[in-house]
């Protein structure tokens, strides 16, 4: 995640993930907490007073026309208009004000529209979260399937790079904090992800070989846990040379799919559980063990790298199925 900068990055139009508070309750969140409630009603001025559902808080408050123009041109104002119950995180005027200029137009384009829901999505959490709650969450898991990280900075709560200003206004579905700027998911697939790192050349080589990079392109979600090339180097002399021949091609696909497990499964997701499914039909074995997640044989050693299209875990061994 990271905040808007360039044309890339400023593509970001954002209700937001989670809730938080941003006050003057020091580093501690257990000392927000207790703030976060009893200032709930010091921080809701006349202007941010709820006026129905989630969208029709964000009209009447005047200071949501971006965020308000965006959502409907995304075709979320029925789903966030609807029983929910939704955390928004929702930024002002003035925080879609600090875009590079011209972003907000190319995004409410309709050619847009997808990437302008997925950013949106992302800014969106399900179930109702007071700022009270929020403060004591480390992240916040998005309608659009990633995290959002939550931090107690200097005496505030910080979504991502982006400052809580005001919370809980509550609507008839859900709930509105309102952020300072805006904030955007991860937009490059899995497998860009890994290209872009240099330490996963020979995988995405074998990817490629075994006709698999549109799949780890597409939509998925997908959990991949990735060897780096030093893991692969790991392997006997010429293994890795062979299992690129093009009459190798099945079984090579059989091994990397043995990394690959359907949805999106994090880190503290993984610590409790004992095995997964594979995209090859294969069983993974799965435990904690020295501080960090033991899959079959190969160590985690660098957990949660989000994606557009799911989640990287870094493993110094490549998984070999039987």
């Amino acid at each position: 995640m990271k905040t808007a900068t360039g044309i890339a990055i400023g593509m970001s139009v954002g209700l937001i993930a989670a809730a938080s508070y941003a006050g003057t309750c020091g580093s501690s969140k257990s000392a927000c907490a207790s703030e976060a409630s009893s200032a709930q009603g010091q921080m809701i001025n006349a202007s941010y007073q709820a006026k129905g559902n989630i969208v029709e808080t964000a009209v009447g408050a005047g200071s949501f026309n971006t965020l308000v123009a965006a959502v409907k041109a995304a075709g979320l104002a029925d789903v966030l208009s609807g029983k929910g119950p939704f955390t928004v995180f929702a930024p002002t005027d003035e925080a879609f004000a600090k875009l590079p200029k011209g972003t907000v137009e190319t995004l409410l384009k309709p050619e847009n529209k997808e990437l302008l829901k997925s950013i949106l999505l992302f800014h969106v959490v399900e179930g109702e979260v007071p700022a009270g709650k929020v403060v004591k969450m480390e992240s916040a898991t998005t309608l659009n399937g990633q995290r959002a990280s939550i931090k107690v900075k200097g005496g505030e709560v910080m979504l991502d790079e982006a400052k809580v200003v005001k919370t809980d206004i509550a609507c008839t579905n859900g709930v509105i904090h309102v952020i300072d700027s805006v904030i955007m998911p991860e937009t490059r697939d899995i497998l860009t992800v890994a290209s872009e790192a240099g330490s996963f050349n020979t995988l995405a080589a074998a990817i490629n070989a075994a006709g698999l990079t549109e799949v780890l392109q597409g939509d998925g979600p997908f959990t991949v846990f990735a060897p780096t090339d030093t893991a692969f180097a790991k392997l006997r002399p010429g293994t890795v040379e062979n299992l690129l021949k093009p009459e190798n091609r099945e079984k090579l696909r059989s091994i990397l799919l043995a990394h690959v497990v359907p949805g999106r499964v994090f880190a503290d997701q993984a610590w409790k559980m004992d095995s997964a499914k594979t995209a090859g039909g294969a069983t993974i074995s799965l435990r904690a063990a020295a501080g960090t997640i033991i899959v079959d044989n190969a160590a985690v050693t660098i957990p949660d790298i989000e994606a557009r299209n799911g989640v990287i875990h870094v493993i110094d061994t490549v998984i070999v199925p039987e």
